[in-house]
């Protein structure tokens, strides 16, 4: 584990203005990944030892944490994060925690996988920030209680040890951990607020899962597809194209900035293992004066080799799913669309199986991971 870079110590109180403007951040190597603890692919925050000033579930929430200096309750302010009591002592002796005393939170990943890097964010939390925090992880069957999670005899695998972080800043964390997880437990010392929570990583299905279905969305984020590539990610990245659940919004797909030369724009996707492809959705929904004007689909075998056109240069409507069943199964590890010349797509859906080189081959990476 390496946390680059590393903030500590408290932000300036809040003067007005901009409440990020002095936000601490930067840029970090694994934030292209999948937040594997996205709502929207059935994450969620199960169980916390205690959220008496705000809720944990605000740790998963998309979008950047809100500051509304005005915005108190009967508890006091509120705020848009994970926030616990204050810890006091065991007298008046000691009026201090000790250095066991901290509070936890459980997190269930939306799509289990390996862990690459870790966002604890205490924007807005200035002087009630956590001094540090740690996260553990753990890979159970099923669909655990938090009873089952806190059992004695669960092994967890340290992810980030405790480490200081600072007030009012992204604090990152590289993970080295070569397993498959299905949940975290998530730690601040002794207490304090955390405003959010981002966990990227490589999604890692269950290929008996995928075997029990026989025919699923060969794309889907959740069944192990990535991005590779995309030539352009000006408006929005081009993972929301392999999101769960049809678009709701313009931003939730993928567009484009306006090309003035006489190129197209693309997206190169890694699918979870070698599939066969026999029918594609390509969906424009909520791209009305923005939509691609023609769409080609084609498919590679192997990180290398020539590129097979599955679906010649079609025409596309806006906010319409088109559906497309191919004459034969193709067989393909990677998928590339070209639209064109500009525009956006809101979601690529692939359906078909894998074969059974696929299959062999992501059960193989399965056991790797600890499956």
């Amino acid at each position: 584990m390496t946390a680059i870079p590393h903030f500590t110590g408290d932000a300036s109180p809040y003067g007005g203005g901009d409440p990020y403007a002095d936000y601490r951040t930067a840029d970090f190597p694994f934030t292209h990944l999948v937040d594997l603890a996205d709502r929207r692919l059935g994450a969620g925050v199960i169980a916390a030892n205690d959220e008496f000033f705000a809720e944990r579930e605000n740790l998963l929430k998309p979008g950047p944490a809100e500051f509304d200096p005005e915005h108190f309750g009967h508890k006091g302010k509120i705020m848009d994060g994970w926030e616990t009591r204050r810890r006091r002592g065991a007298s008046a002796a000691q009026p201090h925690p000790t250095d066991e005393d901290h509070d936890w939170a459980l997190v269930r990943l939306g799509a289990p996988g390996v862990v690459r890097g870790l966002v604890v964010d205490t924007a807005h939390f200035r002087g009630n920030y956590p001094q540090a925090v740690s996260v553990q992880a753990v890979a159970l069957p099923g669909s655990p209680s938090p009873e089952d999670l806190l059992a004695p005899d669960v092994k967890w695998t340290t992810l980030v040890p405790r480490t200081a972080v600072g007030g009012h800043a992204a604090n990152g964390f590289a993970v080295d951990a070569e397993q498959r997880f299905t949940h975290l437990r998530v730690s601040q010392h002794p207490d304090g607020g955390i405003a959010r929570l981002r966990v990227y990583g490589e999604v890692a299905p269950d290929p008996a899962w995928l075997a029990a279905l026989g025919t699923f969305d060969l794309a889907a984020l959740e069944n192990g597809t990535q991005v590779e590539d995309a030539s352009d990610r000006f408006y929005s990245p081009a993972t929301h194209t392999i999101q769960p659940g049809r678009s709701h919004k313009m931003d939730d797909g993928w567009e484009t900035r306006r090309r003035r030369d006489k190129g197209n724009d693309w997206i190169r996707y890694r699918l979870a293992a070698q599939s066969q492809i026999r029918a594609v959705e390509i969906d424009t929904a909520y791209l009305k004066g923005n939509a691609a004007g023609w769409a080609t689909l084609s498919v590679r075998d192997g990180d290398t080799g020539d590129w097979s056109e599955i679906l010649p240069r079609t025409r596309l409507q806006p906010d319409t799913n088109h559906r497309f069943v191919l004459p034969e199964a193709v067989v393909g590890t990677h998928v590339r669309i070209d639209i064109f010349p500009d525009g956006g797509i809101s979601r690529l859906r692939l359906f078909g199986s894998l074969t059974g080189e696929g299959t062999a081959a992501l059960a193989a990476r399965h056991r790797e991971l600890g499956g």
